[in-house]
C-alpha cells in the first residue's frame, strides 16, 4: 500500500519544528503574518516559489532538501548537483586542490556530506598505515575509517574523547539535515565495540580544543583541526563538501610530520 504524498506544508511545518521554532518565531523572521503561515503548513494556502525559498533560507534548510520542498510545491527543483569534475566547478576543485596542496607536510582532507572522501592531499597516506583494507576501498567513510575497531581506533591515544567529539559532531549534523545516511552511519558507529585505548596517558592541551593523538610507532602524533566550507554556494554538491585541515599541536608532531614529507622525497 502506497503512502500519501507529503505536501509542502508537512515538509515546512517538520523543518520549522526541527529549528525548535514557533509558527510565530517563523512568521516574525519571515516577516509574514502567523495566519498565512499557519494556512500554508496546513494546506489553506499554497505559497509561491518565492515564498517556498524564502521560508527555506529563514529555516536554514539544505539545498538538497530545498529541492525537495519545490517539487511537494509544484515547482521545478532550482539548486543543480554536478559532479565535482564538471567545469562549471573547475574554480571550487582548483581552491581545494591549492589548499590541499599547500597544507602539506600536515594532512587535509575533503568529504562529502556523508563523511565519504572525496580527496586528501600526500601527508594523509602515512597516518592510515595498519588499516584494515576493506576500510580503504572506495567509497572511504572518514569516519567508520577513525572508529573501526580495524581503523585507526587502537591507535588512538584519547579515544573515548575523540570518539564522543565525533559522535556529538554527527548529532549536530542531523539536526541540521535530518539526513537519512547520517542517522543511520551514527546508529553504525555507537554499535562499534570501543577498542581499549593504548596503554599511554593523553597529554594536557590546556583545554582549549579536543585534539586527536594519533599513535606513530613509540611516539604520538597531536593534532587540531579546522573546518572550511563554501558558505555561498547554490550547486548541491559544492554545498556539502566540507574540508577538514589538521595542524601539529606540537612542536614534536610538527617535526615528525617534516621527516616524513622528507621520506617521500615530495
Amino acid at each position: 500500500m502506497l503512502g500519501t504524498a507529503r505536501t509542502v506544508g508537512d515538509h515546512l511545518r517538520e523543518w520549522r519544528q526541527r529549528r525548535r521554532m514557533s509558527q510565530l518565531d517563523l512568521a516574525c523572521e519571515a516577516e509574514i503574518s502567523t495566519r498565512h503561515l499557519s494556512f500554508m503548513e496546513t494546506g489553506r494556502a499554497q505559497p509561491s516559489r518565492e515564498m517556498v525559498l524564502h521560508l527555506a533560507d529563514q529555516l536554514s534548510i539544505p539545498l538538497r532538501e530545498r529541492n525537495v520542498i519545490l517539487v511537494a510545491a509544484g515547482f521545478a527543483p532550482v539548486f543543480p548537483e554536478r559532479p565535482l569534475d564538471d567545469p562549471a566547478l573547475q574554480a571550487a576543485r582548483r581552491a581545494v586542490e591549492v589548499i590541499l596542496a599547500g597544507h602539506e607536510p600536515y594532512p587535509a582532507l575533503v568529504v562529502d556530506l556523508r563523511w565519504n572522501l572525496v580527496a586528501g592531499n600526500r601527508a594523509l597516506a602515512p597516518l592510515l598505515e595498519g588499516v584494515a583494507p576493506e576500510l580503504l576501498a572506495a567509497p572511504t567513510n572518514v569516519m567508520r575509517l577513525a572508529l573501526h575497531p580495524q581503523g585507526l581506533a587502537p591507535r588512538i591515544v584519547n579515544l573515548a574523547e575523540w570518539r564522543l567529539h565525533l559522535l556529538e559532531r554527527l548529532r549536530r549534523q542531523v539536526d541540521l539535515t535530518a539526513d537519512p545516511g547520517l542517522i543511520a552511519l551514527v546508529e553504525e558507529l555507537k554499535s562499534y565495540p570501543t577498542p581499549p585505548a593504548p596503554d599511554r596517558r593523553p597529554e594536557d592541551f590546556g583545554g582549549v580544543a579536543t585534539p586527536l593523538q594519533l599513535l606513530n610507532g613509540d611516539s604520538v602524533l597531536s593534532f587540531y583541526s579546522t573546518t572550511t566550507v563554501f558558505g555561498t554556494a547554490v550547486d548541491i554538491t559544492l554545498s556539502e563538501l566540507t574540508l577538514e585541515t589538521f595542524f601539529p599541536a606540537d612542536p614534536a608532531t610538527a617535526e615528525t610530520l617534516r621527516q616524513l614529507q622528507a621520506a617521500r622525497g615530495d
